[in-house]
């Protein structure tokens, strides 16, 4: 049995389709199908990974012949290597093409890609890995319209490293920031740099409000009330959200 037949087989013993198989890979479809058709032959990295994979070893995947293990010498302090850890399901019911849920653990590279995806790294609408990226998204590295992580990307981006449109965190960037270092349009924090309304320990913007001020009206900490600072934004910008405002002067109490 030659490698394309081996290759052939071990898809089909776990049930995968070509596209599947590639994906885990991180190929392309057609490549997986050149190598079971035998117009090609997989490179010495992709036959490393196909043997880790289905856990085969490279003889028993290149020749088609079972190898024997041979019995590690033993020793008086060997200790046992930890065994592959992996683990997977995928769920037969799928939407828009996606299964609804895929997790994919163990060491390496785990991809789980579907409406629920869990996995180191994870795409899908609920994600949720050490890289993770989808409508709702929670990992090291995040993305997503509601995001949260170590560094975290999104419409709602929550992390230690936050970048959205409203970001919180310790460093946060956004049209509406909220941070120890905040940066925006509107920022809150400990230092906050504004275009339009700063307020923080040090507060930087067209209106600032804090102990340490720089901007065109600067306003001192303990000066102003949440209804004469709602005034003085809405002065200033009276077509500004006015829900937006109010959140603002929350910090006044």
């Amino acid at each position: 049995m030659g490698i394309s037949e081996k290759l052939y087989a071990l898809r089909r013993a776990r049930q995968l389709s070509q596209e599947e198989l590639a994906e885990v890979l991180g190929v392309s479809r057609q490549a997986v199908q050149k190598w079971e058709s035998g117009a090609s032959t997989p490179d010495v990295g992709n036959l490393v990974a196909l043997s880790d994979y289905f856990d085969v070893s490279l003889d028993e995947l290149v020749k088609g012949e079972k190898q024997p293990r041979q019995p590690l010498p033993p020793a008086d302090d060997a200790t046992p290597f930890p065994r592959r850890l992996h683990w997977e399901y995928k769920s037969k019911r799928t939407l828009f093409g996606l299964p609804l849920v895929h997790i994919h653990l163990g060491w390496g590279l785990c991809r789980a890609k579907g409406i629920l995806a869990i996995g180191n790294l994870a795409t899908g609408l609920l994600s949720l890995g050490a890289l993770s990226a989808g409508l709702f998204s929670l990992g090291g590295l995040s993305l997503g319209l509601l995001a949260i992580g170590g560094l975290a990307l999104g419409g709602v981006a929550l992390g230690g490293a936050a970048i959205g449109l409203l970001a919180i965190g310790g460093l946060a960037v956004g049209v509406v920031s909220l941070g120890g270092l905040s940066i925006g349009v509107y920022a809150v924090g400990g230092a906050a740099l504004a275009d339009r309304v700063a307020i923080g320990g040090f507060a930087s913007g067209h209106i600032a409000l804090g102990e340490r001020m720089r901007g065109s009206l600067t306003i001192p900490r303990g000066s102003c009330t949440p209804d004469s600072l709602r005034r003085i934004i809405l002065d200033e910008y009276p077509h500004a959200w006015k829900a937006l405002v109010d959140f603002l002067t929350l910090f006044l109490e």
